[in-house]
């Protein structure tokens, strides 16, 4: 599931694949901006914001977003693509390698001086250069009747954060994602946990925060059994999402109060 770190490693792959390259080819599948053709120009860097990336060509950022089912391959020039290509919402191309967007849940090409204006929303991105938890602190504590588990969501506070690592963060903290963040011991020792979480999974190939690679990766997420701690069954409940979808949230009864 992408998150912040997935969105990072993403952007390292990518970035790794055309930074400084020509682009030879490119294909954008969305009709608004069907006509827009960066071919001739050269791929300055591409870079990760929170769950945003920004592939910045010329005088110009392609900004995407993964969403839910969205991801970046890269392939060899002339390998065959591992998705149909009526997936295919960006194709990225060079004389060595091709970039392919798949199924990805935003696309849209802005000037490179208007980039605030589509991610100046965001708080202090978790794996960036602007990282700052004070003010994460200081803006999960902006609304102190909200529960904790949309606060830490929210990427208004904090750039990131995702459904799996909202779950697994209040496990950790042992307090319920329902908690009010006014309720919450340390919003410093949260930040600072969604922080060192993110940093150690960034260059992983599967993500873990109990420090297992297998089956038992995470401690709440997705898990249907009972809880790696302490053996009560894991409960699951939905809530609202951020774009009017209902998301899952996993916590434990006896370990999170």
């Amino acid at each position: 599931m992408p998150e912040g770190d997935t969105v990072h490693h993403t952007a390292a792959r990518l970035d790794a694949a055309l930074r400084g390259r020509v682009l030879t080819a490119c294909d954008i599948r969305v009709p608004a901006y069907a006509t827009v053709d960066l071919t001739g120009e050269t791929v300055e860097e591409v870079v990760s914001r929170g769950k945003h990336l920004l592939v910045r060509v010329g005088p110009s950022s392609i900004h995407t977003h993964l969403k839910m089912e969205g991801r970046w391959d890269v392939y060899g020039s002339g390998e065959r693509w591992r998705a149909p290509g009526w997936q295919a919402r960006i194709v990225l191309a060079t004389a060595e390698r091709v970039a392919v967007g798949f199924r990805l849940g935003l696309v849209e090409v802005v000037r490179r001086d208007a980039e605030q204006r589509v991610l100046g929303h965001l708080g202090p991105d978790l794996l960036g250069p602007d990282w700052d938890p004070e003010v994460a602190v200081a803006n999960l504590g902006r609304d102190p009747r909200r529960p904790i588990g949309a606060a830490l969501l929210d990427q208004r506070n904090l750039a990131g954060i995702g459904n799996v690592y909202r779950s697994e963060i209040c496990f950790l903290l042992g307090v319920l994602p329902t908690t009010p963040v006014a309720e919450v011991p340390d919003l410093r020792a949260a930040v600072d946990l969604a922080h060192r979480l993110l940093e150690e999974n960034k260059v992983r190939f599967r993500r873990t925060t109990t420090g297992r690679r297998d089956r038992e990766a995470l401690w709440v997420y997705g898990r249907r059994g009972p809880c790696l701690r302490c053996g009560t069954p894991v409960r699951r409940g939905q809530e609202p999402g951020d774009v009017g979808r209902e998301r899952v949230v996993h916590w434990c009864p006896t370990c999170q109060r």
